[in-house]
């Protein structure tokens, strides 16, 4: 691997659909065959509950992509899709699955848990081989991946720099004292963008952390990478010339990336 990863052309496609095969059933919540009464109905007929605050004020747009944990039930407590019982949240954009769906998470913001109640008009109108009828979904929305950090077009001033000109904040401890190695081979969570702010490729993406050899990326990446311990989380300025190089095809200028260590193999 001469580079971190290929541009993500098409993103993942972005239905919330019944699935035949989950690990676990989830069971439904007590009010799943109709909304209480302090559930709030809006003019296009779905109906919402927040069960969990979430923090600050930043609501997904249609264009953006979320990253969530749910459940889905028919209103006789059916549970139809998990990404709970499947073991992994979701990543899509908001204006690709059901109207009902988009409209719910476009109220909510990072770490609020909500239910809906979608009328069938707002979700799959019919459709063979979809559930029928109103649907029920819990929703955990847990981030919105492609939105830049405030810092993204410079390193701030309590970043640490190298003698490269790499720079980096780190953003979440992690524990130990074991770095990886340039041979070694880690399994990574990330995102990236351009310092205008455009994301162009993150591991959330394709729903599963990535995997790769240390010096088998760009340079700036092998740096940072043994700059870390396992479960730490950083944020990294790497300029060009510790990036693609101007190599056609590839982002230009200095990238910024949010890298977590999951694992050093």
């Amino acid at each position: 691997m001469n580079m971190l990863l290929a541009f993500v052309l098409a993103l993942v496609p972005a239905t919330v659909a019944a699935q035949s095969v989950t690990t676990k059933t989830i069971p439904p919540p007590s009010d799943v065959a109709a909304p209480p009464a302090d559930a709030v109905k809006t003019a296009s007929g779905l109906v919402t509950k927040v069960l969990a605050p979430g923090a600050g004020a930043d609501h997904p747009t249609p264009t953006d992509l979320v990253t969530v944990n749910y459940t889905g039930w028919t209103t006789d407590g059916k549970m139809f899709d998990s990404s709970i019982a499947k073991g992994k949240p979701s990543t899509f954009r908001v204006g690709g699955v059901i109207a009902g769906f988009g409209e719910g998470l476009q109220q909510m913001v990072p770490g609020e848990k909500r239910r809906l109640w979608i009328p069938e008009s707002l979700a799959y109108r019919g459709r063979a081989g979809r559930p029928a009828g109103t649907l029920v979904f819990d929703v955990e929305l847990l981030g919105i991946p492609n939105r830049p950090p405030a810092d993204v077009n410079a390193p701030p001033d309590n970043a640490k720099r190298t003698a490269s000109g790499l720079a980096y904040k780190v953003i979440n401890e992690g524990v130990g004292g074991r770095h990886p190695r340039s041979s070694s081979a880690v399994t990574v969570h990330y995102t990236g963008w351009t310092t205008d702010g455009k994301m162009f490729d993150s591991s959330a993406l394709h729903g599963e952390p990535a995997t790769f050899p240390v010096d088998g990326v760009i340079a700036g990446w092998t740096e940072a990478l043994q700059l870390m311990v396992e479960g730490e989380k950083i944020r990294v300025w790497i300029p060009e010339a510790l990036a693609y190089k101007g190599q056609r095809g590839q982002p230009a200028g200095m990238l910024v990336f949010d890298v977590e260590l999951v694992k050093i193999q």
